[in-house]
C-alpha cells in the first residue's frame, strides 16, 4: 500500500474507532474507487474493532432520479453511521449532489495514489488533530508545476494588489503566499520604506518561491495561518489568495488576520478566477452559504473584526476588500 495512502487511512481510523460499534459508508470518486478504499480502510482498523462495518455504496439512484446523484444524498445520518466522500477525477464527479455536503469527511482522490483529508466534522475530530499535515500534503505535491500550470495570472495578481490601494511604506503580509506570485507585485507597492512578508505553512511552496527568486523582493515565513508569529496590529495590509475557503473554521482564520493588522488597514481577499470558474475546475457546481459568498462573507468578516467594502465575483478575478475596525 502507498505511504500516503496508509498515513490517511491510519488517521481515520485512529479517530473513529474509538466510536465503534459504527458504519462507515464510502462513496464518490471513480468507478470502483469506493470500494478500494473501503477495503483499505477497513484494514487499518486494529483486528479488535470487530464491531466496525466498512462499506462502500456507489451508484444509488437519488432523490431526483439522475444515476449521477450521490448516493449519500438518499441515506439519513445517523449517529452509528459515518459518511466518507471522496472528490472524484476526470472521469466521474458528482457535479450536482450533495454527498461532499453531507459527508462528514472528505477526501480528495483526484488522485488514487495520493488521497488527502480535505474535511473532517469538528465532532469527529479538532482540526489541530488533521489540518496542517494533510494541507501540507495536499500543496506539497502541487509545489513544484504550481507557478507552470498558473503563471498566466500573474497580471491579475498585479492588478489585484493595485485595486487593494497597498501603498508606499505600508508593511504587507502575503498569508498562504504559496509560491509567492503576489510578492513582487506588493514590494513594488510598498517601495524601498515598505516591507513585505510572504507567509505560508509548506516548506515546498516556499522552496518553490526561493527557486523563482521571489525571496529578493520578501521575506518567507513558515507559518500557519491560524497561528501568526507576528504581533498585534503590525500589518497595514493582508493579501489573501486562496486561503479562506481552505480554512477550517473560516471566523477563527479572519481573526487572526485582524489581530496583526492596524486599525483601518486592508483585507484583500483574492483568487484569479472567479468562485462559479473555480467549482467549475474541482468538478462541482456553488452551494448556497459557501464562505466567500456575498451573503455570508460580509457577516463573517463583521463577526472576526472587519468591515467589507468592496466584492467583485466575475469570471476572471474574486476581489473582497474589507478594512479592520476598532
Amino acid at each position: 500500500m502507498p505511504e500516503r495512502i496508509a498515513e490517511v487511512t491510519a488517521l481515520l481510523a485512529e479517530v473513529l474507532a474509538p466510536r465503534a460499534p459504527l458504519t462507515v459508508i464510502v462513496d464518490g470518486g471513480d468507478p470502483g474507487a469506493a470500494a478500494a478504499f473501503a477495503a483499505r480502510l477497513a484494514a487499518a482498523f486494529p483486528s479488535s474493532a470487530r464491531a466496525w462495518n466498512v462499506d462502500a455504496v456507489l451508484g444509488l439512484t437519488g432523490p431526483g432520479g439522475s444515476v449521477i446523484d450521490s448516493a449519500l444524498n438518499v441515506l439519513e445520518p445517523a449517529t452509528d453511521r459515518i459518511l466518507v466522500f471522496l472528490r472524484g477525477g476526470p472521469r466521474h464527479r458528482f457535479a450536482e449532489g450533495d454527498g461532499e455536503r453531507r459527508a462528514q469527511v472528505v477526501i480528495d482522490h483526484r488522485d488514487p495514489e495520493w488521497p488527502v483529508i480535505r474535511q473532517i466534522h469538528p465532532d469527529l475530530a479538532d482540526p489541530d488533530r488533521w489540518y496542517l499535515s494533510e494541507s501540507r500534503a495536499f500543496f506539497a505535491a502541487r509545489a513544484a508545476d504550481w507557478d507552470s500550470k498558473f503563471g498566466d495570472d500573474m497580471p491579475r495578481y498585479i492588478e489585484a494588489v493595485r485595486l487593494a490601494g497597498i501603498g508606499p511604506g505600508d508593511i504587507a503580509l502575503d498569508v498562504g503566499c504559496g509560491t509567492g506570485r503576489a510578492l513582487p507585485a506588493l514590494a513594488g507597492a510598498v517601495g524601498p520604506t515598505g516591507r513585505v512578508l510572504g507567509l505560508d505553512f509548506t516548506p515546498d511552496m516556499l522552496l518553490a518561491a526561493r527557486k523563482a527568486g521571489r525571496d529578493d523582493c520578501a521575506s518567507l515565513v513558515l507559518a500557519d495561518a491560524r497561528r501568526l508569529p507576528v504581533g498585534d496590529a503590525t500589518a497595514d495590509a493582508i493579501f489573501a489568495a486562496g486561503l479562506v475557503h481552505h480554512l477550517p473554521d473560516p471566523v477563527a482564520g479572519l481573526t487572526e488576520l485582524a489581530r496583526v493588522t492596524r486599525s483601518g488597514g486592508t483585507l484583500a481577499i483574492f483568487h484569479p478566477t472567479g468562485r462559479a470558474q473555480l467549482a467549475a475546475r474541482h468538478g462541482r457546481t456553488l452551494r448556497p452559504g459557501e464562505a466567500l459568498s456575498e451573503e455570508r462573507l460580509g457577516p463573517l468578516l463583521a463577526d472576526s473584526g472587519w468591515k467589507l467594502r468592496s466584492y467583485e465575483d466575475v469570471p476572471d478575478r474574486f476581489l473582497a476588500l474589507a478594512t479592520r475596525q476598532g
